[in-house]
């Protein structure tokens, strides 16, 4: 199993960036998939996550409104669209996918929301 996470960097208060994940090693549209992110110091949280035909969806609190995850099985990547990105959305984000009570991690993408 492979998740391989892209798309993170720098980027003003207001600023947009969108996430990739792609993944492989196992049948990608038959899972939901999430995102988490965790920040210096803080525990690793979930943001998004995405039922496995892309017909549900979930996010935290903290992001509702402003980060939307979509995912396209015929490429087997999972997307997550962030707008509006606030200072305190600078974390390590990754990509999950669980199977039964195993969670599988990809390596991150560093998001850094600075003025």
């Amino acid at each position: 199993v492979q998740l391989v996470e892209s798309g993170g960097g720098l980027v003003q208060p207001g600023g947009s960036l969108r996430l990739s994940c792609a993944a492989s090693g196992f049948t990608f549209s038959s899972y939901f998939m999430s995102w988490y992110r965790q920040a210096p110091g803080k525990e690793r949280e979930l943001v998004a996550g995405i039922g496995s035909v892309g017909d549900s969806t979930n996010y935290a609190d903290s992001v509702k409104g402003r980060f939307t995850i979509s995912r396209d099985n015929a490429k087997n990547t999972v997307y997550l669209q962030m707008n509006s990105l606030k200072p305190e959305d600078t974390a390590v984000y990754y990509c999950n996918w669980k199977r039964y009570s195993y969670n599988y991690w990809g390596q991150g993408t560093q998001v850094t929301v600075s003025s």
